[in-house]
C-alpha cells in the first residue's frame, strides 16, 4: 500500500489505526512519547518503526520524518492522531494558562507544523507530474466531536479540536493543487484510556440517548475510516469530515 506515519500510534485510537494499517499492508512508522512502545505494539507491528518523541516538539518532527525516510525511503500517508485532554477539567472561568498551552501545543500546533514538514516531503518525492488516478499523498487529521460540541470544563480541548478542523480545510485548499488530499475524522465517545475516567458519565449519556447508535465506539471504528480514506480510492475528494460517533452529530428534538 505504501508508507504511513502515525502520531500517538502506540495506544488507544492510534494503536487501532496502526493495527489496521499493518493488516492492510502498509509499512508503518509511529511516534509516541513513551521510550519503549511495549510488547503489544511490537506484536501488532513487528516490522514497523517506532520513534520516541513528542509532536509538541518541532525537533521531534524532523527526527520522525528522517527516521521514516531512512527505513522506508518515502512517506505516502500522515495520520495526525496524537492528542491529549486537559489533566484537570477546570471550568473556563478558572482554567489556567499552563494547561491551555500544553493542550494547544500537542493537539494543534504540533500537527500543524508536522503536516507542513511532511507535505513538503510528499511534494518533493512526487515529481513534476501530478497524478489524477490516485493521490500523491494523503493526510488525515483525527479531531473530535468537540470541534463543534461545547464542554465548558475543558475549553482548551474544544478550541484545539476546532483549530484542527480549520487546519484541515487550510491544508486541503493548499495541497489540493499538489495532488495531496486531506481529511478530518471526528470521533465521538471512544473507549480508550482517555475516556476511562469518565465511563459512568458516558454510560449514562448513552442510556439517555446522546447518540442514535447507543454504544461506545472502539478504536477499530476509527481505524476503519482511516483505512477507507487512505486507500487512494477517493482521489477527487478532499477537505471532507467523517464523523465516527454513532450519529452524535445529528441534531434531535
Amino acid at each position: 500500500m505504501g508508507v504511513a506515519m502515525v502520531t500517538g500510534g502506540s495506544r488507544g485510537i492510534g494503536l487501532g489505526i496502526t493495527t489496521r494499517l499493518v493488516h492492510d499492508g502498509w509499512q508503518v512508522a509511529v511516534m509516541a512519547t513513551k521510550e519503549d512502545p511495549g510488547e503489544k505494539w511490537r506484536s501488532v507491528a513487528p516490522d514497523g518503526l517506532y520513534v520516541s518523541g513528542s509532536v509538541a516538539e518541532r525537533d521531534s518532527h524532523k527526527v520522525f520524518l528522517d527516521a521514516t525516510l531512512e527505513r522506508f525511503g518515502r512517506v505516502d500517508l500522515l495520520v495526525n492522531n496524537a492528542g491529549v485532554a486537559p489533566r484537570v477539567r477546570d471550568d473556563i472561568l478558572v482554567a489556567g494558562v499552563e494547561e491551555y498551552d500544553r493542550v494547544m501545543g500537542i493537539n494543534l500546533r504540533g500537527p500543524y507544523f508536522l503536516t507542513q514538514l511532511v507535505a513538503n516531503q510528499m511534494i518533493a518525492q512526487r515529481g513534476d507530474v501530478i497524478p489524477t488516478d490516485r493521490p500523491a499523498g494523503t493526510i488525515i487529521n483525527v479531531s473530535s466531536i468537540s470541534a463543534t460540541v461545547v464542554s465548558t470544563n475543558r475549553g482548551e480541548y474544544c478550541l484545539s479540536k476546532a483549530g484542527v478542523a480549520m487546519a484541515t480545510q487550510l491544508w486541503a485548499a493548499r495541497l489540493g493543487p499538489e495532488g495531496i488530499v486531506v481529511y478530518e475524522i471526528r470521533p465521538g465517545i471512544i473507549a480508550t484510556d482517555m475516556t476511562a475516567g469518565v465511563q459512568a458519565k458516558y454510560d449514562a449519556a448513552f442510556a439517555s440517548g446522546i447518540a442514535p447508535m447507543p454504544r461506545w465506539g472502539q478504536p477499530s471504528d476509527v481505524a476503519g475510516v482511516v483505512a477507507v480514506l487512505a486507500s487512494g480510492n477517493m482521489p477527487y475528494s478532499t477537505g471532507d469530515v467523517i464523523h465516527v460517533g454513532g450519529g452524535m452529530q445529528i441534531a434531535q428534538l
